[in-house]
């Protein structure tokens, strides 16, 4: 089987990871991977495809920024990417992000359409039914239910400087997304399952395959991590992880915690820019984003806490990440991200409520053994790498099946 995966990036951030994880697994079972991503120059176990260049990307964000009209750019980036899949004739094409400033929807769903490949669109946001944005959540919007208009998140990403074209941009989704024959949608959370199922996307089958984890890299350890390069005490500190932070990931929230802890907790915030951390207040580390998952598995382990404050999010993998080093997580009620978290493992708080952040971190911190078994087993149970990636496998065979029976059919018919 010959699988083609598409996304943003390659092999980084949490998109480009599962992808390479899938892709690294295919060629284990004897397939053949390939990868097609927009930017970045991370290395890869799959044969890789780059669309366009960092010109054609700078030119499909400024149409983004001009018009509202992202995913609408890069046209001959993306005829000339069509030529290689061409090509290559894969027998299954998975999506992911396909919002990112590289690819232009209409030229890849018109190929899609035509040429009767299996799909699978792993959804990790909800650009794919809105006119704009990627989560409506954080204005309670619904409109994408219906249809989009007068959007009031115009800047947020994707941003727009002027223009709404929400409702323009909604009704292209709306059409060109319906006309593939064979693709099934898979979410990582039940949250977003359920809001696929109403939209404009409910004709097609969806299935809830959660995010994985590699348990035997991300796992609790018996000897101080690498927190100790920080000067923090092991098991004593509190924990942060985003590949970005800014209002959205509950960064100044973080900042308010610290005033509501005991001055013997330190904060360590891993993914920050240079900026933010100089700006940080006394007790608070921050250390850049790493692509080294080794060091990240090790400072969740060290932890006493992870804390993911975060507004808006589909199923975070650092929650998973945390739970699979033994480390309770704590969070807001956002999207999926209570999903992974129940009685036993660790705290869900309403959206804003910092002093319940500071309660469950200290009962968190006060009762921290009790919850390190339960918080592995959890995620050796439900998130563990190679069950999610023999369930995505599963899938494969299952709609290239599918596909081979519809072109027996179709030939008898002719």
């Amino acid at each position: 089987m010959k699988v083609l995966q598409i996304n943003s990036t390659v092999n980084s951030g949490s998109t480009g990871r599962i992808a390479e994880d899938i892709g690294h697994f295919l060629l284990q079972q004897g397939h053949e991977s390939y990868v097609a991503y927009g930017h970045g120059n991370r290395p890869s176990s799959s044969r890789l495809f780059k669309v366009g260049n960092e010109w054609d990307r700078r030119m499909h964000g400024l149409k983004s920024r001009l018009f509202d009209h992202h995913g609408l750019g890069s046209v001959k980036a993306t005829k000339n990417f069509i030529r290689q899949v061409e090509v290559l004739q894969p027998d299954l094409i998975h999506l992911h992000n396909i919002h990112g400033y590289y690819m232009n929807i209409h030229g890849l769903f018109e190929f899609l359409g035509a040429a009767g490949i299996p799909v699978v669109w792993t959804l990790h946001d909800c650009w794919p039914f809105t006119g704009h944005c990627t989560y409506f959540d954080r204005y309670a919007c619904d409109k994408w239910q219906q249809e989009c208009h007068h959007c009031p998140n115009i800047h947020g990403y994707p941003q727009s400087w002027l223009i709404d074209n929400s409702r323009s941009n909604y009704r292209v989704k709306n059409q060109i997304f319906n006309a593939v024959r064979v693709m099934t949608i898979v979410t990582p959370s039940q949250w977003l399952a359920n809001h696929v199922k109403q939209s404009f996307l409910k004709t097609y089958p969806v299935e809830v395959i959660h995010n994985g984890v590699n348990t035997d890299v991300f796992k609790p350890l018996d000897a101080p991590g690498a927190g100790g390069r920080y000067a923090l005490n092991a098991q004593n500190y509190v924990l942060g992880v985003a590949n970005v932070w800014d209002t959205r990931k509950g960064l100044g929230d973080f900042i308010r915690l610290r005033g509501k802890l005991d001055a013997s907790i330190a904060l360590l915030l891993v993914g920050l820019t240079r900026q933010q951390t100089d700006g940080l207040p006394k007790g608070i580390t921050g250390v850049p984003r790493t692509e080294s998952v080794e060091d990240l598995a090790s400072l969740y382990a060290g932890a006493g806490a992870f804390v993911n404050p975060t507004y808006i999010d589909n199923f975070p993998t650092t929650n998973l990440e945390a739970l699979a080093c033994g480390t309770p997580v704590v969070t807001y009620n956002t999207g999926g991200s209570p999903e992974a978290v129940e009685k036993g493992v660790g705290y869900v708080v309403e959206k804003g409520d910092v002093d319940g952040l500071a309660l469950a971190v200290r009962r968190v911190l006060v009762q921290g053994a009790a919850f390190r078994v339960n918080c592995r087993l959890k995620a050796e149970n439900f998130y563990d790498k190679n069950d999610r990636l023999q369930d995505y496998l599963a899938l494969y065979k299952r709609l290239c099946a599918v596909a081979s029976h519809q072109t027996v059919y179709d030939g008898l018919q002719n």
